[in-house]
């Protein structure tokens, strides 16, 4: 069964590499800017790809919602399978293109778009179908890891932490979405999606690595505590929550364990218990290995990880109560409900009393809106 491939940067080069040598799949076509098209193979309109008879299936790697969407519903409505890595595109449409799929008995498959090879969403759309999946969380940007790693074991500056990040391709020219949380919260959008059949596209929220320091790495280790980012999610009465945040663990935590750049994906499932997965989450060959894994799977006749009645929801972040570590000015430290509070040189470091998920993230937001500078990690049990 022959592929077309849309996008032939990193990622795409590996998925086409890979194809060669790809069990009852064939290399195809690759779609490419105009002026790119120097070899046979490749080609420059999507009308090229979708009026070919030959072409089974469209893998998408290029990443954005436009015109990634568009090439998405073309494909599917011209009879053929779509698998993408694009986090950012079913986040925003995925219940759209389940609904195109559904109506043209065509796959739509997208466990690359969280993980990496890491298969959270494969695993947790086959785990639904004889459990109920309790909760979903983990280390899901490499990025973050690997500064949060540097920081902590080499004693690097966040900036300079940053600079090694994209030194070895970690991260992108601009990290806006690894550090601020954002590519992390797309991920838990997904894996929710898959484990509940709710996307939850508003109430969300996502506080990432930007405002830590390398005194507060300090600070917390000395408490004996590792900073990792956090994605968490899981069922309410009537939505999900779903959150991104730093978390601090005590040594012994697997978290503790998750070094550079991997990913740690978990589950817990009423009869199965946790379940932990780690891997590799980006990258050229492990991106390109999640990409095959679905193009396979619908092979085999896995066709679909949204179900039909999957609908779009609003977060309800205010049901999980937790400690926290906060970092802030002294003169505003009466600000936050504390079980302690440490203060010097005009900074106060606090433990918090139990306070909800929406409730710390409304106090960082007044404390930053009044001129604050805040940084805020749960802290792990």
């Amino acid at each position: 069964m022959k592929v077309a491939v849309l996008g032939f940067g990193t990622v795409g080069v590996g998925v086409f590499e890979m194809l060669n040598n790809a069990e009852g799949l064939e290399q195809g076509t690759v779609l490419v800017r105009p002026g790119k098209n120097d070899k046979a193979f490749k080609r420059t309109t999507i009308e090229e790809i979708t009026s070919d008879p030959e072409i089974w299936a469209v893998a998408e790697v290029m990443g954005g919602i436009e015109p990634a969407f568009s090439y998405a519903k073309a494909v599917m409505e011209a009879g053929k399978h779509f698998v993408t890595s694009n986090k950012a595109l079913v986040a925003a449409k995925g219940i759209e293109l389940s609904k195109i799929a559904y109506e043209n008995n065509v796959g739509f498959l997208f466990s690359a778009a969280c993980g990496g090879a890491v298969p959270i969403l494969h695993n947790l759309s086959i785990a639904r179908e004889s459990d109920k999946i309790l909760s979903v969380s983990g280390i899901l940007n490499g990025t973050t890891n690997y500064m949060l790693d540097s920081m902590q074991r080499l004693g690097l500056e966040y900036e300079d932490a940053l600079k090694d990040a994209q030194r070895l391709g970690y991260a992108e020219a601009d990290p806006t979405a690894d550090v601020s949380g954002m590519d992390a919260l797309r991920k838990i959008m997904l894996a929710c999606a898959v484990s509940y059949d709710m996307l939850p596209t508003e109430g969300l929220l996502n506080e990432g690595i930007e405002n830590v320091t390398a005194e507060d790495v300090k600070h917390f280790m000395k408490k004996g505590y590792t900073c990792r980012l956090m994605v968490k999610g899981g069922r309410t009465d009537n939505s999900v929550y779903a959150y991104v945040e730093p978390v601090l663990f005590r040594e012994g935590a697997p978290e503790c364990s998750v070094l550079q750049n991997f990913n740690m994906a978990c589950y817990e499932g009423l009869n199965s218990g946790r379940i932990s997965i780690m891997g590799q989450g980006a990258g050229r060959y492990p991106t390109a290995s999640a990409v095959l894994r679905d193009l396979s799977g619908i092979l085999g006749g896995r066709k679909y990880m949204l179900r039909e009645s999957c609908k779009a929801v609003k977060a309800e972040n205010d049901k999980i109560k937790q400690l926290y570590y906060v970092r802030l000015p002294e003169r505003m430290a009466s600000l936050i409900p504390s079980e302690s509070v440490d203060a010097e040189k005009g900074i106060a470091r606090i433990i918090t009393k139990p306070v909800s998920v929406l409730e710390m993230h409304s106090m960082a937001a007044k404390i930053r809106k009044d001129g604050g500078e805040v940084f805020f990690a749960a802290i792990g049990e």
